[in-house]
């Protein structure tokens, strides 16, 4: 069994949407973040949750508060399905904009009546509608409360335990592979099962849902649902869906209503479904939706089977960071997506409009908005708003460097040139300085440095390819590679106000290392460091002046609570000591390190080494911490070397 990035050669990829449980809020605010399908998405089911509950779910998911699936599901039932539903529907939305083109959709409980919505069955408004009446015909029941469990062992005994147990209200619910099978049923049912599993030493694990899906017991509200499903406007499907439910494709025409009603009722037969769609061939399988679950369910079922399954919104344990980035660079890498520039017009200008359509829509236009776009350039720059930034200063020794002096807040990057155009003089050198390498090997070594930190295939590191909104890569882990850049080639620190997001690309990347190390002072002009002082501990800061008295520890705390609350205009008294400056206060990394700036300059402190990490320091009490410790280390001007 192969569970890497390199896709498997096959008929093309399954996309997978996940059913209950299937909500990471973590890895949804970062593709938010990065890709604006995300909220495109969750736009057009606030309609739905306004028009059915009187208030949309968008505040909810990307407010200041972080929030998990708990929340959710302590929130009215419909939140934790909306939810879900439409971040596997932004997921493979963010999927299908890269040039991914299924060859087939499946969905898992919850997940097939996304698989539909995605297949064009229903519209994104319709679709919400969908699962909000699923909720709340199973609501409107007498005994709707109930649970599901997942228990360490294969359907049959499985099957044996829920007949030994004799409830009508227990029953399989899924089938997810040979080990685990999930039941679904009171709970009273569910604590019988949970005593003999005890004793069987079969491992037994209450999921996080709201209601017992899956149920016999449901069958007297299913009429009530097809009867709404058969209401709305149903489209022939585009993609072929397999269902592990019917355990067979849709017809592209077929009448979803009394189909959808029997989802209620009838168990979901996943492991069935994987082994059915491998044996047709497929070898790749996307999730599109939170938590990797049926990727990890995928590698189970296909055992010693070579097969790729690929997670999208699901946190690395690794490094944190964001799975759809790295699924996106494999699927381009194979051929299977693209990076289209049109396409990352589209989404930024308008990203709701269909790709055909939109590159329609250029084809006919192109002249004249290019005409348009240069034009409000040239009133943009003529009106000063474009002001170059002042050129950067040589260091004059390694031990205490000048940083490069940072792009003023107004610069605006310049225009990439049309294919065959002659580049801007001013825009870089023309010839590397003496000693710099060329522009050529800095782009293949930076290249090779970003895709070993991150494991991407180097072909996705174009020169213009955007590192966040095309690759995924957020603020915080450009920051670490682009120190790790500068330490390969000894480039001092740079200022504290250094413009993270001037350089969003290896081309500007590259063009900002060029240029620094065009401006290092040669080596045989450089005056020796000075040795440190045997008798104390070489401190990594050096103080430019000599250090103040050190104010208290509740002095420095109410200083920089002030700095941090005039700055975000919040009260002082949010800032308690331990209150976690993002996941509490919605104070995001790229704030986070601004804010620290200003505090840190407030008491005249230099600027820190480049392999800093900011995620060390996510209270008030711990900045305090490093402030003190830092101020405590400067070296007084009068012991100098």
């Amino acid at each position: 069994m192969t569970r890497s990035t390199e896709i498997v050669a096959g008929t093309g990829p399954a996309v997978l949407f996940p059913g209950q449980g299937s909500f990471d809020g973590a890895a949804l605010r970062l593709a938010h973040a990065a890709h604006p399908q995300v909220a495109a998405v969750f736009d057009r089911i606030d309609t739905v949750a306004v028009e059915l509950f009187s208030r949309p779910l968008t505040p909810l998911l990307f407010g200041a508060s972080d929030i998990e699936l708990p929340k959710l599901l302590a929130d009215e039932p419909w939140v934790s399905q909306l939810a879900i539903y439409g971040s596997s529907l932004a997921a493979y939305r963010i999927l299908a904009d890269h040039g991914l083109r299924a060859s087939v959709l499946a969905g898992h409980s919850l997940g097939e009546i996304t698989a539909l919505v995605a297949a064009g069955a229903f519209s994104v408004e319709d679709g919400a509608r969908i699962v909000a009446r699923r909720i709340m015909v199973i609501a409107e029941r007498e005994d709707s409360g109930g649970a599901m469990a997942a228990l360490s062992t294969n359907p049959d005994r499985a099957g044996h335990l829920v007949s030994l147990i004799g409830d009508p209200m227990l029953s399989i619910a899924t089938e997810n592979h040979d080990t685990q099978t999930v039941l679904s049923g009171s709970i009273g049912a569910l604590a019988s099962v949970r005593a003999i599993t005890a004793q069987l030493r079969i491992s037994y694990l209450q999921l996080e849902t709201s209601y017992a899906f899956h149920n016999p017991a449901l069958a007297d509200v299913a009429p009530r649902y097809a009867q709404f499903v058969a209401t709305l406007d149903q489209r022939p499907l585009t993609t072929p869906v397999f269902s592990p439910i019917l355990g067979r494709f849709y017809e592209p025409t077929e009448p979803l209503a009394e189909r959808l009603a029997e989802h209620l009722t009838a168990p979901v037969r996943f492991s069935a479904a994987v082994r059915e769609l491998r044996a047709d061939g497929h070898h790749t399988f996307v999730e599109a939706g939170g938590r990797a679950v049926l990727t990890s369910l995928v590698s189970r079922v296909a055992g010693g089977d070579e097969v790729t399954a690929l997670a999208t919104l699901a946190i690395a344990k690794r490094d944190g960071a964001l799975q759809l980035a790295g699924t996106l660079a494999a699927l381009q890498a194979a051929g299977l997506a693209t990076t289209d520039g049109l396409s990352s017009v589209r989404l930024h200008l308008v990203p709701d409009a269909p790709a055909d359509l939109f590159e329609e829509f250029w084809q006919a236009h192109r002249e004249e908005l290019a005409e348009l776009a240069a034009n409000r350039l040239k009133d943009f720059l003529d009106a000063g708003a474009g002001a170059r930034p002042a050129a950067r200063t040589a260091p004059t020794a390694p031990t205490a460097p000048t940083a490069p002096t940072a792009p003023t807040a107004h610069t605006v990057a310049e225009p990439r040139p049309e294919a065959g155009a002659v580049a801007p003089q001013a825009a870089r050198p023309k010839a590397p300085a003496p000693g710099v390498p060329g522009r050529e090997e800095l782009l293949a070594t930076v290249r090779g440095i970003y895709a070993e930190a991150l494991e991407y295939p180097e072909e996705v590191f174009t020169a213009d390819a955007l590192l966040e909104a095309e690759l995924g890569v957020d603020s915080v882990k450009q920051i670490e590679l682009l120190a790790r850049a500068s330490r390969h080639y000894g480039l001092p620190t740079r200022a504290s106000d250094f413009r993270l997001a001037d350089y969003g690309t290896l081309d500007t990347i590259v063009t900002l290392i060029s240029d620094e190390l065009g401006q290092l002072t040669p080596a045989d002009e450089t005056p020796p460091a000075p040795e440190p002082s045997a008798a104390a501990p070489v401190s990594p800061l050096r103080a430019k002046e000599p250090a103040p008295a050190h104010p208290g520890r509740e002095e420095l705390l109410a200083t920089v609570r002030g700095i941090y609350a005039e700055a975000l205009e919040y009260p002082e008294e949010v800032f308690t000591a331990d209150a976690l400056l993002e996941a509490e206060l919605g104070v995001d990394s790229v704030k986070q390190i601004e804010l620290l700036a200003r505090a840190s300059r407030h008491y005249g402190l230099p600027t820190r080494a480049s392999d800093f990490r900011l995620a060390d320091y996510g209270t008030l009490d711990t900045i305090v911490t490093l402030i003190s410790d830092e101020l405590r280390q400067l070296t007084p001007a009068g012991e100098a070397a």
